[in-house]
């Protein structure tokens, strides 16, 4: 099994990269090749990918996208190559709100992607994804337990805090959140 390769880039097509390590040429397929740059050296998270007719390895810059894909592929309907032309996108951010918001609309744009897919999408991911905390990650915790000791349902909270813009203070960032959250139960 493939955690991850670190290579040097020396192919670039616009489905797959070639990732070269001591001689062997790795085909990897990636949604953003052209995000990699040629003859430049890099560290791609990997996953392989075998069914009776696929034995392929699918690259990612990030381990957050790596295991949005693998969430993906596990969602009934949705192959590698649909998976692929979602996290094309490159806001992993963008997707998880669509999915926490079920937002179909956002979800169809996709290849592939019906309202069937997008509804099963939603069906079996929401409230099951958990970006890896960034900047933002203290200041929305410390949102999180405001609206907590104020009696709010963790799967609500969350659903709101995915929308709430992460430039906001604190305070401002609570007060979005309770106005959300009032709108929601009215």
């Amino acid at each position: 099994m493939y955690a991850t390769i670190q290579g040097f880039v020396t192919w670039i097509e616009p489905s797959y990269i070639v990732l070269e390590n001591q001689g062997i040429g790795y085909l990897i397929l990636t949604p953003n090749p052209y995000s990699f740059s040629l003859n430049t050296e890099a560290k791609v998270f990997v996953h392989h990918y075998v069914k009776e007719d696929i034995n392929a390895l699918y690259g990612f810059q990030s381990l957050e996208a790596k295991k949005m894909f693998i969430k993906l592929i596990n969602v009934s309907g949705i192959g590698p190559k649909s998976a692929l032309s979602i996290l094309a996108n490159d806001r992993l951010d963008e997707l998880v709100r669509a999915i926490e918001m079920a937002d179909i609309t956002y979800l169809k744009r996709f290849p592939g992607i019906g309202p069937k897919s997008a509804q099963q999408i939603i069906l079996d991911l929401q409230g099951k994804i958990q970006l890896t905390p960034t900047e933002n990650q203290p200041k929305l915790s410390d949102v999180e337990e405001a609206l907590v000791a104020l009696g709010y349902k963790k799967a609500d909270i969350k659903k709101t805090i995915a929308t709430l813009d992460g430039n906001l203070t604190i305070e401002e960032m609570i007060k979005e959140a309770l106005k959300k959250m009032t709108r929601s139960h009215e």
